[in-house]
C-alpha cells in the first residue's frame, strides 16, 4: 500500500510540475503579445452577456492605471510590430464593438478620469439613427479628445461569412469610406461582426485596404498571428463580471486562452461533462 501511495504521489508531482512548466512555457512565449480587451456595452441597465456594470468597469480602469498598464492603439501595436516603434511596458489595448451610447455616457468619463484611451469599432449605419447608439456629434466630440480612436465593424453588422460576395464588399468598403468622410481620418482595422470570419472574407479584407482585422477568438494578439484573424480577450461572456476574473483574463489569457478553447470544443462535441474540469474563468 505504501509503495503504491508513493508511485501515485511521484505521478501527481510529475504531472504538477509539467503544468508549471507548460505554464510557464505559454507565458514567455507571449511576452511580446498584446492583451486586446473585448468591450460592448457599459451600463447599469442591461443583464446580459454583452455588458459590464459602470462600477465593475470603473474597478478594472482603476486596477489598469494602478498596475502600470498602458493602454495603446491597433494602429501603435502594429507600427510596433512592423516599423520597431517602441511599445510602452505593459501594452493593453480597449476594444468596445457596435458603438452604443452608453461608450459615450458611461465609459468615455472613466476613461478621461484615469487617463486611458480606447477604440471604438463602429457599426457605420447604426451612427445618427438609432437610440442605444452613438450620434456623430459624440464620436466628433470623442476624437478630437484623442482618447478614442474610431475604427469599422460594418455598414450594418452582417455576419461577414454568410452573405454574397457584392454584399461582403459592400459592408467592408462601404463602412470604410462612410467613416472616413465623417472622421476624416483613415480607417485600417476592422472588427469582423461576431467574430464570424473565413478565407474569402479575408482576402476581400485586405483588398478593401484594411492594414489588420480582429476576432472575438480568446487570446492575446501576436506578431505571429495572421494579422486578419487577430484574437482579443472577451470581458463579456456571463454576466458575473468580477474583478477576480478580469484579473485572471487579463494576466493570465496566454495560459486560459488554450483552457478556453479546449472547453469550447468540449461542449461542441456534447462532452459537457468533461468540460467542467475545464477552468476558463
Amino acid at each position: 500500500m505504501t509503495t503504491w501511495i508513493k508511485r501515485v504521489s511521484f505521478i501527481a508531482l510529475v504531472l504538477l510540475l509539467a503544468g508549471f512548466a507548460v505554464c510557464a512555457y505559454l507565458m514567455h512565449s507571449a511576452a511580446r503579445s498584446v492583451p486586446v480587451l473585448n468591450y460592448h456595452q457599459i451600463n447599469d441597465r442591461d443583464e446580459n452577456a454583452l455588458t459590464v456594470h459602470t462600477d465593475q468597469f470603473e474597478a478594472q480602469m482603476k486596477y489598469l492605471a494602478d498596475n502600470g498598464f498602458h493602454t495603446i492603439t491597433p494602429a501603435e501595436m502594429f507600427d510596433a510590430w512592423e516599423n520597431g516603434t517602441e511599445l510602452p511596458d505593459k501594452p493593453v489595448i480597449l476594444t468596445f464593438d457596435d458603438g452604443y451610447v452608453d461608450n459615450y455616457r458611461n465609459a468615455y468619463p472613466i476613461l478621461e478620469k484615469y487617463n486611458l484611451k480606447g477604440t471604438i469599432f463602429l457599426i457605420s449605419d447604426y451612427v445618427s439613427t438609432y437610440p442605444n447608439y452613438l450620434t456623430w456629434a459624440q464620436v466628433e466630440e470623442m476624437q478630437e479628445s484623442g482618447r478614442i480612436d474610431f475604427e469599422s465593424h460594418t455598414l450594418s453588422h452582417m455576419e461577414l461569412d454568410s452573405t454574397s460576395p457584392e454584399e461582403t464588399w459592400n459592408q467592408l468598403d462601404g463602412s470604410k469610406k462612410a467613416l472616413e468622410w465623417h472622421l476624416k481620418k483613415d480607417i485600417n482595422f476592422i472588427a469582423y461582426p461576431c467574430g464570424s470570419y473565413d478565407d474569402d472574407l479575408i482576402k476581400m479584407t485586405k483588398d478593401a485596404g484594411y492594414r489588420a482585422a480582429f476576432t472575438v477568438n480568446y487570446g492575446v494578439s501576436s506578431q505571429t498571428e495572421n494579422p486578419f484573424v487577430l484574437d482579443r480577450v472577451p470581458i463579456f461572456g456571463c454576466t458575473d463580471h468580477t474583478q477576480l476574473r478580469f484579473k485572471m483574463r487579463l494576466e493570465y489569457s496566454p495560459i486560459f486562452a488554450p483552457l478556453a478553447k479546449i472547453h469550447k470544443n468540449l461542449v461542441a462535441g456534447g462532452h459537457t461533462f468533461l468540460a467542467k474540469f475545464i477552468p476558463t474563468p
